[in-house]
């Protein structure tokens, strides 16, 4: 009897310890409800295909400038920065070999102008003994042909008619002399005449080499680089000064080798330079350079920045070696793309929060591409018609069911 009672109360308390172990299963919750959210389904869309290039402000027009003679610097007149017209005098080298050369080129056609003087002269005092000459040779013969004919008369001696043959070969002998001794002084003539010419050539070179003393600038633009200072022997072929055309300016990109089927001269660009305070504008491709870098596989496309001159005094602040983008549009494509204020990010990962077909929020991982404004374009983790939220994800977390906005 007192068996039985043990064990019935070790059952008991079995059946006790059994019970107070077991754990009372949790009531499943009902999902929360969020209101004041905004959901966006999710669609293909078209878009421009970009392709963005970086490169550098270049001038279109760049001018080297040295000396075409040997000689000291006198004078330098600008400074790196300047601006200069065309015509304004830069630089001044000592001509004075130059102007020796021309003053002795000027002392010769002194020279050839007084014998051309002289020569003239004497052509006139020649074609004036020529037709005095002229004169008795057409006496000499009228009177040899009277004399001629008494003699056959008998009316003058023999001796008489020699002499008035004598007088006639005289006078014809004069006549051949004025006449030859003119001919002569007109070939000189023609001669100085030729060699003042030539005075005339040595005076033009010598000017020009004087000329060379002073270096004017032959473009309206600006001076970038300066490598010249008073007392330099300047020399043919030795750098100076260095102008660029300040109002003609291009940016000049590289552009893959394998897109230039599609950009070529003419294909519209959009232009930004961040270093001037000017919104991107509008331009031309201008010029492809014809050759390719094998080491990049790319080429230099030239745009045109004159687009900027709608903006007043704008242009001037471009410069050489400034850093540029342009975007070109080379085709469209089809994307998907949601609002930037859609994403959530976790460290380095990004996400939105989309609804499943029930209803209930889905946090979905997504990878991005490029920006299209207030939106961007997702290559990963979302598909045409999902339905996703693009207000008030910073209300809702994984597993919320949503009760979706009013359209306004």
């Amino acid at each position: 009897m007192r068996r039985k009672g043990i064990l019935v109360a070790v059952v008991l308390f079995a059946v006790l310890v059994i019970s107070c172990g077991r754990k009372e299963e949790p009531i499943p919750e009902k999902p929360a409800t969020v209101q004041g959210v905004k959901v966006e389904t999710v669609k293909l869309s078209i878009v421009e295909e970009v392709y963005e290039a970086v490169g550098t402000v270049r001038s279109k027009t760049t001018t080297v400038l040295s000396s075409k003679s040997v000689g000291n610097v006198q004078a330098v007149h600008v400074r790196e920065g300047d601006p200069v017209r065309k015509g304004q005098l830069l630089i001044e080298i000592d001509d004075r070999d130059s102007r020796a050369q021309l003053e002795k080129a000027q002392a010769g056609l002194r020279e050839v102008q007084e014998s051309q003087e002289e020569v003239d002269q004497n052509i006139r005092a020649a074609e004036s003994a020529r037709e005095a000459a002229e004169a008795q040779r057409s006496l000499a013969l009228a009177t040899f042909n009277r004399y001629k004919a008494l003699l056959e008369q008998r009316s003058v001696s023999q001796q008489e008619f020699d002499e008035v043959q004598a007088k006639r070969r005289v006078a014809d002998a004069e006549a051949e002399r004025a006449g030859r001794m003119l001919q002569a002084l007109l070939a000189k003539k023609n001669q100085v005449r030729a060699k003042q010419e030539q005075v005339k050539a040595d005076i033009a070179g010598a000017q020009v080499y004087v000329g060379y003393g002073r270096i004017l600038s032959p473009m309206d633009g600006v001076v970038v680089s300066k490598q010249v200072e008073v007392g330099l022997l300047a020399g043919p072929g030795v750098p100076l000064l260095t102008l660029e055309d300040n109002a003609r300016y291009r940016l000049e990109a590289s552009v893959e080798d394998s897109l230039l089927g599609k950009i070529r001269v003419g294909t519209p660009a959009q232009v930004a330079v961040d270093a001037v305070e000017l919104e991107a504008f509008s331009s031309r491709v201008a010029e492809v350079v014809p050759a390719s870098d094998p080491g990049s596989r790319s080429s230099t496309v030239k745009i045109d920045l004159s687009g900027a001159a709608g903006k007043p005094g704008k242009e001037t602040l471009f410069r050489s070696g400034l850093y540029g983008k342009a975007r070109f549009p080379i085709g469209q494509r089809q994307i998907l793309k949601v609002p930037q204020k859609a994403l959530v990010q976790s460290g380095q990962l990004l996400s939105v929060f989309a609804l499943d077909p029930s209803g209930t929020v889905r946090l979905r991982l997504v990878k991005t591409g490029k920006p299209y404004g207030n939106e961007i374009e997702v290559l990963s983790g979302l598909n045409d018609g999902d339905r996703i939220i693009v207000e008030g994800v910073e209300r809702v977390k994984e597993g919320n069911r949503v009760q979706v906005s009013p359209k306004r």
